[in-house]
């Protein structure tokens, strides 16, 4: 029991490693890209240039995800979980559809609320929506890629999305998170599985059923991940 307790204890430092060496590295390595981003929003959509919204992390406990400003703010009559598609702007539809406006979220990889992979980050709103076994996602650390990223991403089903992010938990290793990142690079280079927003169509929750909060949160309206 010691030396698979060990073992284990191992492997999360490795990750934990491999984690703050991937976000400073990459951090440093994209830090001209990300100004281009900045100026950019700045110049089409003006401030903020950053969005910051609440998601559930490790044990489901909340934290500020960052990512580029891609929407703007809905305008008076607007009803923000209506008007996605309406309220997205070009360039913003540019880096939902390139994976580049969640480049930000390597900040939160090094602050430990994030890992680089792991289960996306859903909205606050679906946690009732989850069976007891879909709740095991928030066993480990949410990620900036993941396993149901790399096999579909938001043109899953949203059951067969959770389904993925268990199966992560139950089959982690290092092996597999160098797997799943390599996937990723190849994916975003290729610019497969991405959509702009999500297709409420394959069961993701809406408005009207239980769990599903409409009212905006304290720090701005929402965006699907």
């Amino acid at each position: 029991m010691r030396s698979r307790a060990r073992r284990r204890w191992a492997a999360r430092a490795a990750k934990r490693l491999m984690d703050v060496m991937g976000a400073s590295a990459g951090l440093v390595i994209l830090s001209p890209l990300l100004g281009i981003i900045a100026v950019a929003l700045l110049a089409t959509q003006g401030r903020p240039i950053l969005f910051r919204q609440r998601r559930p992390g490790l044990a489901g406990r909340p934290f500020g995800i960052l990512k580029f400003r891609t929407m703007r703010s809905p305008r008076d009559g607007e009803v923000w979980y209506l008007t996605d598609e309406q309220r997205m702007t070009r360039v913003g539809r540019f880096l939902r559809s390139s994976s580049l406006d969640e480049l930000p979220e390597l900040v939160n990889v090094l602050k430990g609320e994030m890992s680089l992979v792991g289960p996306r980050p859903l909205l606050m709103e679906y946690l009732d929506e989850y069976t007891a076994e879909e709740q095991r996602r928030h066993e480990v650390l949410p990620g900036v890629t993941g396993w149901a990223a790399v096999n579909g991403r938001n043109i899953l089903p949203f059951r067969e999305r959770l389904r993925l992010d268990v199966w992560y938990v139950d089959h982690w290793s290092p092996a597999l998170d160098v797997r799943i990142l390599w996937m990723t690079v190849v994916q975003v280079l290729r610019r497969e599985t991405v959509s702009p927003a999500e297709d409420t169509s394959l069961g993701f929750p809406l408005p009207g059923l239980p769990g599903y909060r409409a009212a905006a949160p304290p720090d701005g309206p929402e965006e699907p991940s």
